[in-house]
């Protein structure tokens, strides 16, 4: 599934027509309080877009806003000190269960809360992490939603490699605020680096200036490659990423589908399967408010992956892609 623009529009516009006259589960005349802490800027369309498939989902399942439901929504707008405020305000309000999205927004309702029930999505390797002690019972005050192994990094190396024969150095990019988890990933893509005798090193971005500096000293030597980590801060601003890249003739991947389609060289990442993970997150909420233990619920994994490929980037960088991995792209940008 691709969400671009006109899809999101349907999602939202749509979503009515799919949703019943009157919720046939009935859930009491109390109304039931949820937290929401989602990660980027309530701007964000992608970000709404995933808000929306979760509201909508709790909808059908009964749960409407305003006769059996009061929902909290809070957005950190890419900024870890702003998701530890918010968490915290939303604990306040005493829900009965809160939505955390995103590794960095899942650690500061944990740090707000060691009763309230949880459920995650967007964090990558739960278990890797320590978040979790199983995935199929997790115990405790939270479940969810995995969104990555740690190996990916060694995969996203690979890829770029393929593409980039003459790959000699990465530079892997992310903000450690906003992703705390992108040392797990440092540790899979140097694994595979050294495999391919490259050499890779992890740059750290706080600020749009640091990304700009970043690319600018990264590609002073020759046969560079990007790599960007599963992170909202650079996600938010992978366009001004892409545009740099194309300037320096850095061939660049990402987690996020959308990194190609605004320029960038290519992606590979779960983002697309995404959607129906805010879905699913619905029905561990209506579960919990109907009595279930969140540690009860097992972690849930992603089973596909998809990888996008820009021919016009390409060609730009003056590389070939290889026919056998644009026979595995889900999609090819012309």
């Amino acid at each position: 599934m691709n969400l671009r623009r006109r899809d999101f529009i349907t999602l939202l516009g749509g979503a009515a027509a799919g949703w019943p006259i009157a919720a046939s589960a009935q859930q009491g005349d109390r109304l039931r309080r949820v937290g929401v802490l989602m990660g980027g800027p309530a701007t964000d369309s992608l970000a709404q877009a995933y808000a929306a498939a979760f509201t909508q989902a709790l909808r059908k399942l009964g749960w409407i806003e305003g006769q059996n439901l009061h929902l909290d929504i809070r957005w950190n707008a890419g900024d870890a000190t702003l998701g530890l405020t918010y968490a915290a305000q939303l604990i306040g309000l005493q829900p009965e269960v809160i939505l955390a999205a995103t590794t960095p927004n899942l650690e500061a309702v944990r740090q707000a809360t060691n009763d309230v029930p949880i459920v995650f999505t967007q964090v990558s390797d739960p278990l890797a992490q320590g978040v979790v002690k199983s995935l199929t019972k997790p115990a405790g005050n939270l479940t969810g939603f995995s969104a990555y192994e740690f190996s990916i990094g060694g995969k996203w190396l690979d890829l770029l490699k393929e593409i980039a024969p003459g790959l000699a150095r990465t530079a892997a990019m992310s903000n450690p605020d906003t992703a705390p988890q992108s040392t797990f990933f440092m540790q899979a893509i140097e694994a595979a680096a050294s495999s391919h005798g490259v050499r890779s090193i992890a740059v750290p971005v706080r600020t749009t200036t640091d990304i700009e500096r970043a690319i600018t000293n990264f590609a002073r030597e020759p046969n560079g490659g990007l790599i960007l980590m599963t992170d909202v801060f650079v996600r938010l601003r992978q366009r001004q990423i892409a545009e740099l890249a194309q300037r320096h003739r850095l061939p660049a991947i990402s987690w996020d589908p959308e990194f190609p389609r605004v320029g960038g060289l290519m992606c590979y990442g779960v983002t697309e399967g995404t959607l129906e993970q805010y879905r699913q997150a619905a029905g561990y909420v209506d579960r919990i408010l109907k009595g279930a233990k969140p540690g009860d619920l097992p972690i849930q994994q992603p089973d596909k992956y998809t990888l996008v490929i820009n021919l016009k980037t390409a060609k730009a960088l003056g590389l070939t892609v290889p026919l056998p991995l644009l026979g595995l792209a889900d999609e090819v940008i012309e």
